[in-house]
């Protein structure tokens, strides 16, 4: 007799009805009265493709959708996040990164797809400099994890990092009459250095979930990791690396949390996902229900507390 655990993992009704359940908190949140309709789509987008990310790369070596699921599940548990238009984009034009690196796997004549990866990279970057913190991470993991790179590719990761620049500066030449001030500010940003904040409640709580979450998900990938092809094990290292450098970054500048948060959401959900579907003990049952418990009360906590109709 199959676990409840492994019924959700491995139902084809599972993603629609995650679906269904963030449209449900969005509107509860205040979807239609904030107007949050760019917050939302990019949310939409974020969690098609991820989906998607998990449905080319075979993630998990058994039908099941919850890489997508545990994304939607846990970036709906962040309402207090919903209004911020910065933070979407951001998530969205780190996953659409992704999705394009992992195409350079073993290929180091893939200067296309590693100029569409960086070029992500930097209109991310646009919404918030600080993004640029990754791009290090990402030429470490060309390196090491999908052993990518050449002058070519390196060529094409700086051209595709600057491509957006060159449009949004001609933009600001044409709107502020040839002043670049704005530009000038925004890149010198990068070097701004601040003590960290403290976290505010909701954000504790949600990173205190995000990373007992990695935790066991990670634990549990490195348990059974011999079961998965080199890629699929190349690709959940990148997880590791992202993820762990997200938190390193969040405790240094915790002033970043929008951005940040959001990213180790991305490199989390795989792990999860991972360990959710393809565990069917007793006491990993019981686990399921009470990280589901657990997500549930965090989401419907933080809608307490953060929305307007509230």
């Amino acid at each position: 007799m199959r676990r409840i655990q492994n019924k959700v993992a491995e139902s084809r009704w599972a993603l629609p009805m995650a679906i269904l359940y963030s449209i449900a908190i969005w509107l509860l949140a205040g979807l239609v009265q904030e107007q949050w309709w760019i917050q939302f789509g990019c949310f939409l987008l974020s969690s098609t493709l991820m989906a998607h990310l998990n449905n080319i790369n075979v993630l998990i070596r058994i039908y099941s959708r919850m890489v997508s699921v545990s994304f939607i599940f846990l970036s709906t548990a962040a309402v207090f996040l919903f209004p911020s238009v910065k933070g979407a984009v951001i998530q969205l034009c780190f996953i659409a990164s992704l999705l394009f690196f992992y195409n350079c796997y073993q290929d180091k004549e893939t200067p296309g797809w590693t100029f569409y990866t960086f070029l992500f990279l930097g209109l991310g970057s646009i919404a918030d400099i600080h993004f640029l913190y990754f791009v290090p991470i990402f030429w470490l993991m060309m390196v090491i994890i999908v052993y990518s790179i050449s002058w070519r590719t390196v060529v094409a990761s700086l051209v595709g990092l600057l491509t957006p620049y060159w449009f949004w500066t001609a933009w600001i030449l044409w709107q502020e009459n040839g002043n670049i001030t704005s530009i000038t500010k925004h890149l010198l940003a990068v070097t701004d250095y601040q003590m960290p904040v403290p976290l505010t409640s909701q954000q504790a709580l949600l990173l205190g979930l995000i990373v007992l979450l990695g935790i066991t998900g990670a634990i549990h990938f490195l348990r059974t990791s011999s079961r998965d092809k080199i890629r699929t094990r190349q690709m959940f290292y990148s997880f590791f690396i992202i993820g762990t450098a997200a938190g390193i970054f969040l405790v240094l500048q915790t002033q970043h949390y929008d951005m940040l948060i959001r990213i180790m959401t991305i490199a989390v959900s795989p792990l999860i996902g991972h360990f959710l579907a393809l565990t069917k003990t007793k006491i990993t049952n019981i686990a399921f229900i009470v990280i589901s418990v657990a997500v549930l009360a965090l989401t419907f906590f933080n809608l307490w507390t953060s929305s307007s109709p509230f």
